[in-house]
């Protein structure tokens, strides 16, 4: 009975040891986080005298190279590109042949960037640089600082940091034809650099969001930051210069004109349209016009009578000190265009909104006595107006109740276009909420370096909710906004135009100043927020 016992009992603890085997695994080990490591180099890395055409490089293991257009640096640049093998697929080695005539005297830096991954596991070799001199001493100098979008809250990836020589080839053209001395770049993650390997000198300093990656500056594709002055090289060693990337508003430049029916033709433009004006002329006629924007195009619509005979048409497009003359192919195409009004607010308005109307064509007369606006007691409420002919906006403002209804009459005549068309019997109908669906934002602004300026609250996507314009006002109120969270943003407005106003190069003028407060502003239903924002940093 005992060995029976003794037995079943070895059966039951093998069998127990047998099911907890199963439900165990085989792994590989710890996973590979190693990166990959040089083994030797012909030359060998920090080499001075160098006369070759050719740089092989050895590594411990199979790497991988990738994204070597956008990930590697050389600088000074090169006009031709090195050839760099192999491409694509595992070795253990990297051979880069150089095109170019290298300079004399020159220290050369290639930043691999994140390009070097071993082959299995894709650990990057980060940020590893193969520096050569043609002289007798590598360069040693740097210089470091950060950069920042002038206007948006997040900055570009990818930006180029380029350093000219200021010496007597250096002109106002440089940027646009030629490659700099040094360059660097912030890659996919930072807004710091660093310009490393330089020698003693005076520069001038750039920044490019480089769209065609050629080190040179195109304005039509580029961002651009700059400094005025001159860095001074090593004197600069202990400044952190900030670069602010901007895109420049060209000078205003018209296109030809290009006809849309037989009442309407586009003119298209670069720059700033506002104050242009038009005269059309069929020979010595001349035609009565009316310009009006292109919602989110470059171009303007212009406005002329039905029934012109013509073939051609004579356009003059001035703006400011600029005239521009075009000749207009003209033919009879079908005429559209009728009368249509369209509500921007459909059922409700918010208290901090003007209610407004966008008609079709261009209005020349409204006839106020034939608009009513009345509450849902059947009250009748005084209202304002405003006509913004460029926009082709009508906005009316009156004040608003809580929990109310309005309704908005207009009889026939009360609008009239430009070709004298009336609109038929129209009836709009809005209703407002409660204050208490809303929240309150008080904002004090603190050491405040100038004025005027423009206080801005936008949504998460830089979207503008509401401005307020100081003249001199650090208290400022947005009452009866919609629950959400805000970014802050002041801009200096040195011009006083009440907008923001980007930089040009060729004046050699930045951009205006804008600050934004640091985290985003929550701003809930019947709260009062009370925010401080400090302008000196």
């Amino acid at each position: 009975m005992l060995k029976s016992r003794f037995f079943l009992y070895i059966v039951l603890i093998s069998l127990s040891l047998t099911g907890c085997a199963k439900r165990g695994s085989i792994t590989g080990g710890a996973k590979d986080t190693i990166p990959p490591t040089i083994t030797g180099s012909s030359p060998r890395n920090m080499s001075t005298d160098f006369k070759g055409k050719e740089i092989h490089i050895d590594f411990n293991e199979y790497i991988k190279i990738k994204d070597i257009n956008k990930q590697l640096i050389i600088s000074p640049p090169m006009k031709y590109t090195p050839e760099i093998v192999p491409a694509g697929s595992a070795s253990k080695f990297i051979n880069i042949k150089i095109k170019d005539t290298l300079q004399e005297n020159t220290t050369y830096s290639f930043n691999f960037g994140q390009s070097i991954t071993d082959n299995n596991e894709g650990n990057p070799y980060s940020q590893f640089k193969f520096i050569f001199s043609t002289g007798a001493y590598i360069d040693s100098l740097s210089l470091k600082g950060t950069i920042k979008d002038a206007y948006a809250l997040e900055t570009d990836n990818f930006v180029t940091i380029m350093m000219y020589e200021a010496n007597e080839t250096f002109n106002d053209s440089t940027i646009y034809k030629e490659r700099p001395r040094y360059v660097t770049n912030t890659l996919d993650s930072m807004v710091s650099f660093s310009l490393e390997n330089i020698k003693e000198g005076k520069y001038h300093l750039f920044a490019l969001k480089d769209k065609n990656n050629n080190y040179k500056y195109d304005p039509k594709t580029d961002k651009i930051a700059f400094l005025n002055d001159i860095v001074n090289v090593p004197d600069s060693l202990i400044a952190g210069y900030q670069l602010e990337l901007f895109q420049e508003t060209p000078p205003f430049r018209p296109f030809k004109p290009s006809l849309e029916t037989s009442n309407r033709f586009f003119v298209g433009y670069e720059g700033d349209a506002r104050g242009i004006k038009v005269k059309v002329k069929n020979g010595a006629e001349d035609i009565r016009s009316l310009v009006t924007k292109v919602p989110d195009k470059d171009s303007v619509n212009v406005w002329i009578p039905r029934g012109i005979k013509a073939d051609s048409l004579q356009v003059q497009v001035t703006h400011r000190d600029s005239v521009k003359d075009f000749v207009m192919k003209f033919k009879e195409l079908k005429t559209a265009d009728s009368l249509k009004i369209e509500a921007v607010q459909k059922g409700g308005l918010h208290f901090r909104e003007k209610f407004t109307l966008k008609p079709s064509t261009p209005l020349v007369t409204i006839d106020n006595s034939k608009i009513t606006l009345i509450n849902k007691d059947s009250l009748a409420v005084p209202f304002t107006y405003a006509y913004d002919e460029f926009k082709q906006e009508l906005e009316f403002d009156f004040v608003k109740e809580e929990s109310q209804r309005y309704s908005f009459r207009m009889l026939p005549g009360a609008l009239i276009d430009y070709y004298g068309t009336q609109n038929d019997s129209l009836k709009y109908t809005i209703v407002t909420k409660t204050y208490a669906e809303y929240g309150n934002l008080r904002i004090q602004l603190q050491n405040v370096n100038r004025f005027p300026l423009l206080l801005e609250i936008t949504n998460v996507k830089g979207e503008v909710q509401a401005s307020y314009y100081s003249e001199g006002e650090t208290q400022i109120n947005f009452d009866a906004i919609l629950p959400d969270k805000y970014l802050l943003r002041v801009i200096y407005d040195n011009n006083k135009n009440r907008e923001w106003d980007s930089g040009y190069y060729p004046d050699r003028r930045q951009p205006e100043e804008v600050i934004y407060f640091p985290k985003e502003v929550d701003v809930r239903e019947n709260w009062d927020v009370e925010q401080p924002f400090n302008l000196g940093g």
